[in-house]
């Protein structure tokens, strides 16, 4: 009962550091421009091509391709895309990140198909370990580790670096940051390349846990950890990074207590509670102080 109890809890520590992960990347981008980011799905997408591609070389070389992929494409969306809609109201950035969302997807599919793809990514993590009588997946341990380092380091860049004081500035009004001389296009490339490094994080853990890459691998994740910024409070950094470890972990926690008849149902359990938090706290659980400003 131990065993199991345990095994329960770093399933659901070790998801909700993925869903906190992707969460953060998703704030980032809301934090400077005020943009629910739903393209960074195909962030995660590009990464995981990117390890389909070069694993059979070397998993580093795979991991820098993860990288290299997602960091270069978020970079070019900024660029080609949303540079040109910085003033525009968050309706029209929204529906502009749903569309390049699916005009990422599909021209994936055009390329290189719909069915997914299997990666034998990572094999060497596919053990177990033993910690105090209890046997573990050595891949869930890693996981847990890397979003743990990765959260870690961004909140130490965001707190101690002179780019990272830009960005937190910027977060909390954007229009009092530009006037105190910081440089727009400096800080939210920046954010977008942050973005693309976590969602390349993202892309390798769950391309190593699952097996699979396809052209949806990152839509449900970014629509999980959407709901997760919401729930930690929009355009709170901490709050996002909290929110989507927290549905992260309640994804988990529903699946082993709900009875076998009721698991299909857990996604509609899950939207009730996070229903039953906006209401009572519709600011979020860690509201960020400079919403109202924009860009």
């Amino acid at each position: 009962m131990i065993g199991q109890a345990v095994q329960v809890l770093v399933d659901a520590v070790s998801v909700g550091g993925l869903y906190a992960l992707t969460a953060l990347g998703i704030g980032l981008i809301f934090g400077v421009m005020r943009l629910i980011n739903f393209a960074h799905a195909q962030l995660i997408m590009i990464a995981g091509y990117a390890v389909l591609l070069f694993f059979a070389q070397s998993a580093v070389l795979a991991m820098l391709g993860a990288v290299a992929g997602a960091v270069l494409l978020a970079l070019i969306v900024e660029r080609m895309a949303f540079r040109s809609l910085r003033g525009a109201d968050p309706a029209t950035l929204l529906i502009a990140s749903f569309a390049i969302n699916f005009l990422i997807e599909k021209v994936m599919i055009m390329l290189v198909g719909s069915r997914p793809k299997g990666v034998d990514f990572l094999p060497m993590l596919a053990g177990q370990i033993e910690i105090a009588g209890v046997r573990l997946q050595l891949l869930q341990l890693v996981t847990i580790l890397v979003s743990v380092v990765l959260l870690v380091a961004t909140t130490w860049f965001l707190k101690s670096t002179r780019l990272g004081l830009e960005m937190r500035a910027a977060a909390e009004n954007f229009r009092m940051a530009e006037v105190l001389g910081i440089r727009a296009n400096r800080v939210i490339a920046s954010a977008f390349a942050i973005s693309g490094l976590l969602a390349a994080a993202v892309a390798c853990l769950f391309v190593a846990q699952t097996g699979l890459v396809q052209p949806r691998m990152g839509l449900q994740l970014v629509i999980i950890a959407f709901v997760g910024t919401v729930i930690g409070g929009l355009g709170s950094l901490p709050g996002a990074a909290f929110g989507g470890f927290l549905v992260g972990v309640a994804t988990i926690l529903l699946e082993a207590l709900l009875p076998p008849e009721l698991r299909v149902f857990r996604e509609a359990f899950l939207f009730v509670g996070v229903a039953v938090v906006l209401i009572f706290r519709p600011q979020g659980l860690i509201p960020a102080r400079g919403l109202a400003g924009r860009i």
